[in-house]
């Protein structure tokens, strides 16, 4: 019997492909898991601030991040009937990316009577804040994730 795999297509060009010797551009990813409980907010803001604390983020960056992750977790935990909420963060190179999965149904009693007059802020100031956001289902029940995206430029260095 011949030496070598006996899988292995013999036309198979052992040679890296040009692509494979390009540098790729470093993504960095944080995920973290909170009970969908209010409490949990000030807990999201704080690993977020953590994070990019590590990754080298400057305070302005920090600072707009946790405010995002603020109103996403806050929305997540007051408008859908998650029991928990994950977050996470993903920086590449030309943006930040901020997402909040929720497992979705309906919200039962955490919902506060906070008057109108302070009700729905939340996602105008992350439009304000930021280059991109939206919404999508998740694919598993009524759960989805809302995103924002801090565009990187000479402004937000990370």
């Amino acid at each position: 019997m011949a030496s070598g795999n006996a899988l292995t297509p013999s036309l198979m060009d052992p040679r890296p492909h040009i692509d494979d010797l390009r540098p790729r551009p470093q993504v960095r990813r944080f995920a973290f898991e909170l009970p969908a409980r209010t409490a949990s907010v000030a807990r999201a803001r704080l690993l977020a601030q953590e994070r990019l604390t590590l990754w080298g983020c400057g305070e302005d960056v920090r600072d707009t991040v946790a405010l995002v992750v603020s109103e996403l977790v806050t929305n997540a935990v007051v408008h859908t009937g998650s029991a928990r909420v994950v977050c996470e963060l993903r920086e590449g190179q030309d943006r930040l990316r901020i997402s909040v999965h929720d497992e979705g149904g309906a919200a039962g009693p955490r919902i506060r009577d906070c008057g109108e007059e302070e009700r729905g802020r939340g996602l105008i100031l992350v439009d304000a804040v930021c280059s991109a956001w939206g919404a999508e289902p998740t694919g598993h029940g009524t759960g989805r994730v809302v995103w924002a995206e801090l565009a990187h430029g000479t402004e937000l260095p990370c």
